[in-house]
């Protein structure tokens, strides 16, 4: 029957990843992770499926993903029984009896399957069981069955595969098999994968089942489908090199040349070739692979396979997601192996999984070994602390694509369009104001030092002077000229000329919570040793309250996330606005005992409110795209102050510029029902059962001295408020 090609997902000459689904696995999380990371087919292995069972398997799948589904046949092997205890002892020497009659196995007897094997086996032939876990010969036969002894001792479990040295005939499918292809063929499966293709007329015999076209993998696990390859080929979609099975038939120190002979007759047969069995075995149970399994991965990548198949990791392991990140990784790898093997390229993590930096590549404008006479010689500016925090953040990749401060032409682009000049999506102004005496210090080309309080900080390459309305700044940086707006004043109360130019940063500013910040680099090498490729950003200026609790979780479950980055600002405020530590603290304290063990990373974000409501919201989400953060949560109000801006402002903003490489999760507000019991943004319930939360209100209820309501904020996190304001800390900035 001739072979036909799958229409779906074509990978384009691109490595293909297929999973086993399994206990571990078979959840919403996980398939959505393993559709995300590329997984081209979910396999469904019918030696571990009951028939019965079967119908909602695929329904469960199909539901989920748009990945197609294989059934995987047990096919024409010998499979150990059901055990009382699941695994059995087999000693050296014991005589055990193999029973014609289904029972549950244990030291005196145990059945194999197909039953009817038993009446195939001869005195002489050797057994070997569970991968050669256990080695028996056939002594004698009786009516209840025949007789083994055993010469091997070990544990072997049940629905194991068994080898019998002789070769028996045994049919390409079983009872079940044929069932399981009906049901699949009535649910629209096309992919298949036949076990134990022995020789051409077995893919036939499977085609036969469907009456439309399907793609079929056969599994070359024996040495008569060695033998057969080419002829089973001719009539296949693909070929797949069952490691496993096939060692059972051949030493284990030959699978390596076997398997390049293999994939070079595939290829010369213009079939694709899959590799399966013991890829990153030891990740069933370890959070990382061994460095032989890594090798292996890649060698067998190098050899030619056009796809891996992941079994026993991704169906009954502890990491399913970290595998299949994994085996993706190691396939970046090999794509990207023309690249020269640099001692620098050698030495990079890679973090492709995690959210690409903005405009591609991390900023780094740091160079921390200086040479002092050199700077001395630069004419000093002195600025404020304001100018340093933005410094810094541009040197260490914040706020990549940036380099420096802005020039004119940025500016306009900026305030104009809401992008850069080379279309990056950019909606904040970074630029460094001075007065009209300080402009006319300064000429293009020079380098100018930036120093604070005596110290120098850092270099600005001067690139462009330049005038600006201030008016217009104003008007479309903050929606508004009114000068009680903490932007605007702040704006309008420096001069009207700018510096524009490349920053180089030499030193960092202080800070007494200098051990919380982390660089972009720095959190993406923290994700990345933590396993994480989904990563939620939070961004804060306030105390944790139950909505922001709330909201947290529901993103990170709502999204499949890995982890959750809670990165406060921690610069300087507006008066009223809570101070960094007691907003350090209170996470601190969320982060030892509330939120999911190892599902959280805090860090400081060491810069200052701008208060611009839209445009800083979505500055707030490039900044933690930049530190590897693929979702973001914008809640009403995000970044606003005062009646300034709508409550959906900002989701409108987003929403106007498109894809900007991070996804914002938006919430609307929400209250506390008394009636549900929960935080919900509508219920149909109201009055006094509807009870709201805000930033704003916890401050005015904690600065009166009063402990909020469980519901409104947790005991332990209210208590640590008033317990820092009764030591005389700075809890609210005057």
């Amino acid at each position: 029957m001739k072979k036909t090609m799958s229409k779906k997902r074509d990978s384009r000459g691109q490595k293909e990843i297929l999973c086993t689904l399994g206990p571990s696995s078979m959840n919403d999380r996980v398939i959505a992770r393993l559709e995300d990371l590329g997984v081209n087919l979910f396999r469904v292995n019918l030696s571990h499926t009951r028939i019965d069972d079967l119908r909602g398997v695929i329904d469960f799948i199909k539901s989920r993903t748009s990945v197609p589904v294989c059934l995987d046949t047990e096919g024409a092997q010998i499979r150990t029984g059901v055990f009382a205890d699941k695994e059995l002892l087999l000693e050296d020497n014991a005589v055990v009896r193999v029973l014609k009659k289904p029972a549950a196995g244990g030291v005196k007897g145990f059945n194999l399957y197909p039953l009817d094997i038993v009446d195939r086996l001869e005195a002489g032939d050797f057994i070997s069981i569970d991968f050669n876990s256990a080695l028996a010969q056939v002594i004698d036969r009786d009516r209840d069955g025949v007789l083994v002894r055993v010469l091997t001792g070990g544990l072997v479990g049940q629905n194991k595969a068994v080898s019998v040295e002789r070769d028996i005939k045994l049919p390409a499918l079983t009872d079940k098999d044929r069932k399981a292809m009906k049901i699949g063929a009535g649910m629209g499966i096309d992919h298949v994968a036949l076990s134990f293709a022995n020789e051409a007329s077995d893919v036939d015999e499977i085609r036969s089942l469907f009456d439309k076209e399907i793609f079929v993998i056969s599994k070359i696990e024996s040495l008569k489908g060695l033998s057969n390859l080419e002829d089973i080929a001719s009539c296949s979609n693909a070929l797949l090199i069952d490691r496993g099975d096939l060692s059972r038939q051949i030493p284990i120190e030959n699978i390596p040349r076997a398997q390049k002979d293999i994939i070079r007759r595939a290829k010369a047969c213009g079939v694709k070739v899959y590799v399966a069995t013991n890829l990153l075995e030891s990740m069933v149970k370890s959070f990382n692979p061994t460095r032989a399994e890594v090798n292996d991965v890649f060698n067998t990548l190098a050899d030619g396979a056009d796809g891996l198949v992941l079994a026993a990791e991704t169906a009954i392991g502890q990491y399913p997601i970290n595998c299949a990140t994994m085996v993706r990784k190691i396939m970046r790898q090999f794509e990207g192996q023309k690249k020269a093997c640099s001692v620098e390229n050698l030495r990079q993590k890679d973090s492709f999984l995690l959210a690409e930096p903005h405009g591609g590549t991390l900023v780094d404008r740091t160079r921390y070994d200086f040479d002092i006479k050199e700077i001395k010689r630069y004419k000093c500016l002195d600025v404020g602390v304001n100018v340093l925090l933005d410094a810094e953040q541009i040197a260490i990749g914040t706020f990549s694509p940036l380099e420096g401060f802005m020039n004119r032409r940025e500016l306009d682009s900026v305030l104009r369009a809401y992008r850069l000049p080379k279309g990056a999506v950019w909606p904040i102004p970074i630029t460094l104001q001075v007065d009209k005496r300080d402009a006319a210090r300064f000429k293009e080309g020079d380098k100018a030092a930036l120093v604070f309080k005596g110290e120098v900080y850092a270099v600005l390459e001067v690139e462009d002077i330049y005038r600006y309305d201030l008016d217009k700044m104003a008007k479309e940086t903050f929606m508004t000229n009114d000068a009680d707006h903490p932007g605007v004043r702040a704006l309008k109360g420096k001069g009207d000329y700018f510096l524009g130019g490349k920053v180089t940063l030499f030193r960092r500013l202080g800070s007494p919570y200098k051990y919380f910040e982390l660089t972009p680099g720095e959190a993406r090498a923290i994700f990345e040793n933590k396993g994480w490729s989904r990563v939620v950003g939070f961004h804060t200026r306030n105390v944790i309250h139950r909505v922001h609790e709330h909201i947290q979780m529901l993103a990170f479950e709502k999204y499949n996330c890995d982890g959750i980055f809670v990165h406060p600002i921690v610069g300087p405020k507006k008066e009223g606005d809570y101070g960094a530590g007691i907003i350090l603290k209170s996470y601190d304290l969320m982060a030892r005992e509330y939120y999911p063990k190892g599902k959280v990373v805090m860090a400081a974000f060491q810069n200052y409110s701008r208060y611009s409501g839209p445009r800083e919201a979505v500055f707030t989400a490039l900044c933690r795209k930049n530190f590897g953060c693929g979702y973001f949560i914008v809640g009403r109000d995000h970044t606003g102050v005062g009646g300034y801006y709508r409550h959906d402002d900002a989701h409108r903003l987003f929403d106007r510029l498109g894809d900007i490489g991070i996804t914002p999760i938006f919430f609307n507000k929400m209250h506390y029902c008394r009636k549900c019991g929960a935080y919900v943004e509508r219920c149909g319930h109201g009055g006094k059962d509807t009870l709201d939360i805000s930033g704003t209100e916890a401050r005015k209820i904690l600065q009166a001295g009063r402990r909020p309501p469980e519901w409104f904020m947790r005991r332990e996190i209210s208590e640590l408020v008033l317990s820092e304001m009764g030591k005389g800390a700075e809890v609210f900035l005057k």
